[in-house]
């Protein structure tokens, strides 16, 4: 199966979750987005790699690494291998002189590690396809990391004023909700409608 090199575009903070974030990832070459929703300290690890930023002590991610070529091995590159009702799937493909390995990983634990190997992130077709978002050409760049970073502490949100139920609602409205997500870059809210869409087809 041909894989899909993937970039990272950017970090969305969530509109209705507090801690939460979406982490946009973008076909390349391509227009289609890839939204996955991941936790506050996996965000904070992938901002603080991107930015290059050095912790006072190395954070989980930076252990990782630091085991891993204790033993000679490094990251090859990242998968994410397989989506499966609304939850991604990653491997950690690793190798070392003798062997390469596969590690099952959540996409944003494999992710903040790969940065710390440089490896390339891919994904599949059909990944893609299920659960990628095309943008239009007039569409506004990704979210900047950096502003993202600086607001990588805890904090009360409001809940959010739409209070609707995805499940309740018909496909017709969830499509119109996914478009109006989409052209918002509320990527964590669009991420949510796709997978209630996806469930039903």
């Amino acid at each position: 199966m041909d894989k899909i090199k993937l970039e990272i575009l950017g970090l969305s903070s969530s509109q209705s979750q507090s801690g939460s974030f979406a982490l946009v990832l973008g076909e390349k070459p391509g227009k289609r987005r890839l939204p996955i929703i991941i936790g506050m300290f996996e965000a904070q690890a992938i901002a603080i790699e991107i930015e290059k930023i050095i912790p006072n002590r190395p954070m989980t991610h930076d252990l990782f690494k630091s085991f891993a070529m204790s033993f000679d091995f490094v990251i090859k590159e990242i998968i994410i291998s397989d989506l499966k009702e609304g939850v991604f799937f990653a491997k950690l493909i690793c190798e070392n002189d003798k062997k390469t390995i596969e590690i099952d990983s959540r996409p944003s634990d494999a992710i903040a590690i790969g940065l710390r190997f440089n490896a390339p992130i891919y994904t599949y077709e059909n990944i893609l396809s299920e659960a990628g978002i095309e943008l239009s050409e007039e569409e506004e760049d990704e979210p900047d990391i950096q502003k993202e970073l600086e607001q990588l502490k805890p904090k009360k949100e409001k809940p959010s004023a739409s209070s609707e139920k995805l499940k309740d609602l018909k496909m017709e409205k969830l499509n119109e909700m996914l478009n109006k997500a989409i052209e918002q870059e509320d990527y964590e809210k669009a991420a949510k409608i796709r997978d209630e869409i996806n469930k039903r087809n």
